[in-house]
């Protein structure tokens, strides 16, 4: 994949970004920006952006059929995981789309797609910013976990080498490499979780499996159940 680079000093996030330009660039584009005023994760929850942590956007223009679609979340988590692993930090991936290291939110991931045009993948990384002193007990940056500052372009330029690979794996139809690595890497497989929605329980249970859909697999006592969103926090009791 070759990527064309557009760096921006500061913008609202760099998916509203990207999302205008989108029809009108190639594939591989890539909106980084040093820091969003309104970076946003799943349902639009707030993502601290400061200068010093990677924000970005992908523009992708795959040609594959509507289900397979969601399933670029995890080509963007493993991407992170393996960028991680290059500085010798062991991530895992919380179902869809969150990294870990340790139990504590390194990375999210964001997908969104316009059918039959493109699909943006943003990822947010913690890298040298600082965590607010009220998030430290749940997120953490690679600069907190080694304890000396990073070279920005070089995570970059790590995680978009991590993504061509899995990219490539996605185009070709290779869905099934793609689900047994985000199996691999799971945070939560065989692990008690609750699947809340909208700040609603939806089932408590242990998590099984991720399917070949993508579906996350939880035995909740009355059986089998295929979930296939929600937010998932991990049980200790």
């Amino acid at each position: 994949m070759e990527w064309r680079i557009v760096r921006l000093p500061e913008v609202g996030s760099t998916n509203d970004y990207a999302r205008e330009i989108a029809d009108d660039v190639p594939e591989g584009t890539v909106v980084v920006a040093k820091r969003q005023r309104s970076g946003r994760g799943r349902n639009g929850r707030v993502w601290a952006s400061p200068e010093g942590g990677l924000w970005m956007t992908v523009v992708l223009k795959p040609r594959a059929s509507p289900e397979h679609v969601p399933k670029l979340v995890f080509v963007g988590a493993l991407a992170v995981v393996d960028a991680l692993a290059k500085h010798g930090i062991p991530g895992e991936i919380k179902w869809p789309n969150d990294v870990l290291v340790d139990g504590k939110k390194i990375a999210g991931i964001l997908s969104e797609c316009k059918l039959n045009h493109f699909a943006l993948l943003g990822i947010g990384l913690n890298v040298n910013n600082k965590i607010p002193g009220e998030l430290r007990e749940m997120a953490v940056s690679m600069k907190d976990l080694l304890g000396f500052e990073l070279d920005l372009e070089g995570v970059l330029h790590n995680v978009l080498r991590a993504l061509s690979y899995w990219y490539s794996l996605f185009k070709s139809g290779r869905h099934h490499e793609i689900i047994e690595a985000v199996r691999r890497r799971s945070a939560i497989i065989g692990r008690r979780v609750v699947v809340i929605e909208n700040g609603e329980v939806l089932l408590e249970g242990t998590a099984l499996d991720i399917d070949e859909s993508g579906a996350l697999l939880v035995e909740t006592g009355e059986g089998i159940q295929r979930v296939f969103y929600g937010d998932v926090s991990l049980r200790f009791f």
